[in-house]
């Protein structure tokens, strides 16, 4: 046998059913009995037998409990034990549930009713002061609208002249923002015109700053070149043409002049072809020198040709004078070589002479003896060396060359020493 138990929705403790239901369910429960109280629904008890559970809803007016059989729902597993009135009258009531039409009742004990009468009671109270007060908001505001009409009206002319005032002011922004606009495109193209330009400028800029690096290099080239010409030009002021040209110096016995030795020793076996270069050299400092003073030789024009020098005389048919030799035969017989040898001292003693007569100034160490062809040693020493080939020694003959050098190495420091003598 089974029994009805209900369950509060809110605390879930169990409800005392309705007695008439509670009887009808200890019946033998046949088919075709009716069950039109409501839906019914078995719960299994802790024996396996179903067992019915059954809820009811507050009504809309009072919210009030009422035990009726057709406002349960059946939990649980559906009996077979139902007529068809009852299964249409609960197929009814599920649609109205499921379409919205009808609210289900859920049943509560009466501690849990009497709570939620007294919170429906208290929404109620407050609903009831929330209407008295916009009761009385829409009194004074049905008060208050009349007397601010005009004002609102006024109020509303206002804002229409401010807003047709901004309208038109909205306007010329407009205007002023497209004119603006207009001329940022144009400050736009004249900026993108700009930047050309200066791009062009700056490559124009670096192309003349690059010549300008150029010139200024060759500037200071050339100052280079003209501080270097000046200071050459100083040194060539300071340095004395005769003393550049021709250096004449002594070795021992033998007399060198522009690195040429002049004269030969048996110790020293001199070539024929540096004594001509010797010679030659000496020609050219004895007509250098001539020239410097304005003297023209008498007797004899003294021609300087490197290692073939030579002299020619002015009076007569005479030949040429050979100032070299080739050195094939015996030197020391060929006259013509010791002719040209004192036709050279008789051009030496004229060039004294007339600087002598120039200066007064000029003197020669070593005195010569031009007919006999000599010239004296040191003073004081008595000895005289001749400067022919014939009849003589090569260390005298040498030392006569030497002391001839000597006397125009003399006769080239007096030149050097007068400022207004001019090579030429």
């Amino acid at each position: 046998m089974s029994s009805f138990r209900f369950v509060c929705q809110r605390c879930n403790r169990p409800l005392k059913g309705d007695e008439s239901m509670e009887m009808s369910s200890s019946g033998k429960g046949e088919p075709g009995e009716a069950q039109e109280d409501g839906a019914r629904s078995m719960e299994k008890t802790d024996g396996g037998e179903p067992q019915v559970s059954a809820s009811s809803t507050l009504p809309d007016d009072v919210g009030m409990l009422e035990q009726r059989g057709s406002n349960f729902t059946l939990l649980g597993e559906i009996t077979s034990l139902r007529t068809l009135s009852s299964i249409q009258k609960t197929t009814a009531e599920m649609f109205d549930i499921l379409s919205g039409q009808k609210e289900m009742d859920l049943p509560l004990c009466e501690e849990c009713t009497d709570n939620f009468l007294k919170q429906l009671d208290s929404q109620i109270a407050i609903t009831e002061l929330d209407e008295q007060i916009y009761r009385r908001y829409l009194e004074t505001k049905v008060l208050k609208g009349e007397d601010q009409r005009e004002t609102l009206e006024m109020e509303l002319q206002a804002l229409e002249l401010e807003e047709a005032k901004l309208a038109r002011e909205l306007k010329d922004v407009d205007e002023n923002h497209a004119r603006i606009a207009a001329d940022l495109r144009a400050a736009q193209a004249e900026t993108v015109e700009l930047q050309l330009q200066e791009r062009q400028h700056l490559r124009d800029f670096n192309k003349l700053k690059w010549q300008q690096q150029e010139l200024s290099d060759q500037l200071t080239s050339v100052e280079n070149q003209l501080w270097y010409a000046h200071v050459q030009l100083d040194r060539l002021k300071k340095t004395n043409i005769f003393n550049a040209t021709f250096e004449i110096r002594e070795e021992g016995t033998l007399g060198i002049i522009n690195n040429f030795r002049l004269g030969r020793l048996p110790s020293v076996p001199v070539g024929w072809n540096e004594i001509n270069a010797a010679w030659g050299q000496a020609a050219l400092l004895l007509l250098t020198l001539s020239k410097a003073i304005g003297l023209q030789f008498q007797r004899y024009q003294l021609i300087a040709c490197g290692n073939h020098s030579y002299l020619k005389p002015l009076t007569g048919d005479c030949a040429d004078l050979p100032l070299f030799s080739d050195g094939r035969e015996n030197v020391f017989w060929n006259n013509t070589f010791d002719q040209a040898i004192l036709a050279f001292l008789d051009c030496l003693q004229q060039f004294e002479e007339e600087a002598e007569k120039q200066a007064g100034d000029l003197c020669l160490p070593y005195r010569i003896l031009l007919e006999e062809g000599l010239i004296e040693g040191p003073t004081g020493s008595g000895e005289w060396y001749s400067v022919r080939t014939h009849l003589n020694t090569e260390e005298q003959w040498t030392k006569a060359l030497k002391l001839m050098l000597l006397n125009l190495k003399r006769s080239l420091s007096w030149a050097s020493s007068r400022p207004n003598l001019v090579l030429i």
